[in-house]
């Protein structure tokens, strides 16, 4: 089994989860852990991304890999790859349901519990935290509603029987 590091919030970009990062990379065990980053809540966002390469390869030392599900012709064999090539899996936040549905159709699901129970540490904040617990409350309708939204209950992969 891995280790899980659930982040419930705050900005990666503003070093507000500086520390919790730096145990992150330390449970590795090793001086340049590949990191794979997946910023499907996010909608794959650039700056998202510059900002966790920043973080996580300029500052923490890390070898930086991203995978892209929306925008991307990718097989399932190059995601597979990825996954199962890294030493921690880093989920970042934002709409959390949006999220799930992606992995489902990529089988992304599956092979990060393949994953997990390989060793491989996963981590993740926000919709990246949700997403290990068995459910959680998420605010995935306030990225699809203006006005009036109000906070769902959504499965996660259970590795944590839990919810968040």
């Amino acid at each position: 089994m891995g280790t899980i590091f659930a982040i419930g919030g705050g900005e990666i970009g503003k070093m507000e989860t500086l520390s919790i990062d730096r145990k992150i990379v330390e449970s590795s065990k090793k001086n340049h852990p590949k990191v794979l980053f997946i910023p499907t809540a996010s909608e794959e966002s650039k700056e998202y991304i510059e900002v966790f390469n920043n973080i996580y390869g300029k500052k923490l030392g890390c070898k930086t890999d991203v995978l892209l599900l929306l925008n991307k012709q990718i097989t399932s064999d190059e995601i597979r790859r990825k996954i199962m090539s890294s030493d921690i899996v880093y989920v970042g936040g934002g709409n959390t349901r949006k999220m799930m549905e992606v992995w489902k159709m990529h089988n992304v699901d599956d092979l990060l519990i393949e994953a997990y129970k390989n060793g491989i540490i996963m981590s993740g904040l926000s919709a990246g935290s949700i997403c290990w617990f068995k459910s959680g409350m998420s605010d995935s309708e306030s990225f699809e509603k203006q006005g009036n939204w109000s906070y769902i209950r959504m499965e996660g992969l259970n590795l944590i029987p839990a919810m968040h």
